[in-house]
């Protein structure tokens, strides 16, 4: 079986990372001290009565708004660690994504999720699946990723580490159960074409994690072995298998060297055999070159008629 798997179909997404709005943090918190100190001076300006009359509760009224202002405008700081991104929201609404890494101002009045954009790996437990033949096999693998998609990652999926690794190790399971574990014609297998399995499962797990915005780095099967109820019966029939290729290869030299034999006999003329001859030949060889022991020779001080 060398088909192409069937790469499962996601829905389009309703949301797409963008770049949210947002400056640079130490300027504003600048701004935020200074108003909070001018706010609270002209607070104490008008309660030390600096200001007579009307003027007295304008400067305490002002003062007080300077320094709400100031304050509110530093609930905008927000601080972004390396590998990490703030999703904002605005009512309900995605406003966007803010990467840049250090201490960043944007709209106050959003609410901010931090995401981790770090490379993680999911390695799955050891699962016990039924391979392409019907063979139960156990099967584990290892997926490295990436959050590439933060609004994605936020919006698409619950929780898009639980959907990594349900996607994860349903990908491994359809991987199982669409190969063989050994191959007994041309097709893949999962023991013999590993390279070629690895990628396949990178594509399938690509193309089921997408939706959430993430991507595959890497994938790695780390553990593949067959269900130890027949461990014992499939690693004979494996044994027997060698043993049968070796014999064929030992037969098929043995063939060319006695082929080879006959003919440099027959060219130097060394001696003159015929059919039956040959054949008595041919067999003794045979015997000694297919045999597992060292073969034990029979001195005959007759002929081969008498």
């Amino acid at each position: 079986m060398t088909g192409e798997l069937e790469a499962p179909t996601m829905p389009a997404p309703h949301v797409r990372e963008r770049v949210a709005f947002g400056v640079a943090g130490m300027p504003m918190v600048g701004v935020s001290f200074v108003g909070v100190v001018a706010g609270a001076a002209l607070v104490i300006a008008g309660l030390s009565g600096a200001v007579r009359g009307a003027g007295q509760a304008a400067a305490i009224v002002a003062g007080l708004l300077v320094v709400l202002a100031a304050l509110f405008s530093a609930a905008g700081l927000t601080m972004v660690n390396p590998g990490e991104a703030r999703v904002l929201q605005f009512l309900g609404r995605y406003t966007g994504t803010v990467r840049l890494d250090g201490l960043r101002w944007v709209n106050p009045l959003t609410t901010r999720r931090r995401i981790s954009t770090r490379i993680r790996n999911h390695e799955t437990a050891v699962m016990k699946v039924n391979d392409a033949d019907g063979n139960p096999i156990e099967i584990a693998a290892v997926v490295v990723w990436q959050v590439q998609d933060t609004a994605r990652a936020v919006f698409e999926v619950d929780d898009f580490m639980d959907f990594v690794a349900a996607q994860t190790e349903t990908a491994v399971r359809h991987i199982a159960t669409t190969y063989p574990y050994d191959s007994h014609s041309d097709g893949f297998s999962l023991r013999d074409n590993a390279e070629e399995i690895t990628h396949k499962l990178s594509a399938e797990v690509t193309a089921r994690v997408e939706a959430a915005g993430v991507g595959v780095i890497e994938s790695r099967i780390t553990h593949l072995a067959y269900a130890p109820e027949i461990a014992g019966a499939m690693l004979r029939r494996q044994q027997a298998g060698a043993v049968v290729a070796a014999r064929a290869r030992i037969v098929e030299g043995a063939v060319g060297m006695v082929e080879s034999a006959l003919d440099r006999l027959a060219a130097r003329e060394v001696v003159e055999l015929d059919e039956e001859r040959k054949a008595a030949m041919v067999s003794n060889l045979l015997v000694v070159l297919c045999s597992d022991r060292d073969a034990s020779p029979v001195v005959n001080t007759g002929s081969l008629y008498h």
